[in-house]
């Protein structure tokens, strides 16, 4: 499904961020990206989403080497790949229908197709009942299964979670660990990058860590350090 092949990135000033990365990232997979700051991690998350180009070498996603891909298709690509961040990036204004509402109607749907798909996303984030509530009445942890919801929408074959339990308590961050789990479990691959040792410890899923811009580990079934 996702195929990194030789990647390398070097920003001006000859500061490389990826360093001959090779990653391979199969269909239901869900993975933790781990790294210190500088790692780049970033870096890897703008390539995935053809936000920027690599230096060297090719990705692969869904058939395809997005490398050579024209800008024309660019949106195509992106309409297969749901982000969530770590700042929800709600609108305040807006009830949690709204928020969905806004984006579906951004991305083409009708209101046939609004009315019907709203109430399935919210279930599949355990927030049936919340539709009226404004972002400033929800708690951390709900607004984040919003923006979970709102990643959603385009049934993406793949979902980046980039430090999606950054601004939460420990418990609240488990809620959203399970909201991706059970998405995982539905069939869509999670890429989750995090700091949150606790998780990955307790999840067991396979951990990518970089170091430097090198992949130093890749393991099924690992720990947030080595033991």
């Amino acid at each position: 499904m996702i195929k990194l092949k030789d990647i390398s990135k070097v920003y001006k000033k000859n500061i490389v961020a990826l360093d001959n990365i090779n990653l391979q990232i199969d269909q239901g997979e869900f993975v933790f990206i781990i790294g210190e700051s500088g790692a780049g991690k970033s870096t890897l998350l703008k390539l995935m989403l053809k936000e920027e180009n690599p230096t060297k070498g090719h990705i692969f996603m869904f058939d395809e080497d997005v490398t050579k891909i024209r800008a024309r298709r660019i949106p195509i690509l992106r309409k297969q790949i749901g982000v969530v961040f770590q700042d929800f990036r709600l609108l305040d204004n807006k009830t949690v229908y709204g928020n969905l509402q806004y984006a579906m109607e951004i991305l083409g749907y009708s209101r046939k197709a609004i009315k019907n798909k709203i109430p399935e996303l919210l279930e599949t984030v355990n927030l049936t009942g919340r539709e009226k509530a404004y972002p400033h009445e929800l708690s951390g942890g709900e607004q984040q299964r919003v923006s979970i919801a709102r990643a959603l929408i385009v049934d993406p074959k793949l979902l980046i979670a980039d430090e999606p339990t950054g601004n939460l308590d420990p418990v609240t961050s488990w809620e959203i660990v399970e909201a991706l789990e059970t998405i995982n479990k539905k069939g869509t691959t999670v890429i989750m990058i995090t700091h949150e040792k606790d998780i990955v410890d307790k999840l067991k899923k396979r951990v990518v860590h970089l170091q430097k811009g090198k992949i130093v580990r890749d393991e099924i079934g690992g720990k947030y350090e080595e033991d």
